[in-house]
């Protein structure tokens, strides 16, 4: 997918808006809320999609209502960042993980990671992560509420 310079308008900036709500929002429902129709809509999504703005949809699923209850981030160093593919590979097929950062700063890598409990969160850390070679040290932190969860806000400023 090549990403093509796309300017947004005020009508793309609705789209987005009501997408990014309910991407399952009918295009039809859309185009009434913006006075466009609906073949405008699905031609300016597929515009967007083009430019590499909208990536998909998904739906989402709160970790709580499977029982996972703990949510942690965990701040990797490496022994050394030119081998961090390695690592990113076992740590992509670790199920709990479900955002990796490679990133500058503290750590060479961060993810994100939700658990059962904290004796899970424990086996996790110890019996998997920190057995991955070229890892040097881990830091956990675990997340005690998530007061803003959210996207991007397209209102212009």
């Amino acid at each position: 997918m090549s990403e093509n310079k796309y300017n947004i308008d005020e009508t793309d900036r609705k789209i987005l808006t009501f997408l990014m709500n309910d991407s399952r929002t009918p295009y039809l429902e859309i185009a009434r809320h913006c006075g466009v129709s609906g073949a405008a809509i699905h031609q300016r999504v597929k515009k967007m999609e083009q430019a590499g703005m909208i990536t998909g949809s998904r739906l989402l699923v709160k970790p709580e209502a499977l029982g996972l209850r703990v949510c942690a981030f965990i701040g990797l160093n490496l022994e050394t960042t030119t081998r961090y593919q390695e690592v990113f590979d076992v740590i992509k097929s670790i199920p709990e993980i479900v955002e990796c950062y490679f990133l500058t700063g503290k750590y060479s890598l961060f993810v994100k990671l939700y658990c059962k409990d904290h004796e899970h969160l424990m086996h996790i850390l110890v019996n998997t992560i920190q057995r991955i070679p070229n890892i040097k040290s881990t830091e956990t932190m675990i997340s005690l509420q998530v007061p803003i969860d959210r996207q991007i806000n397209f209102s212009e400023e």
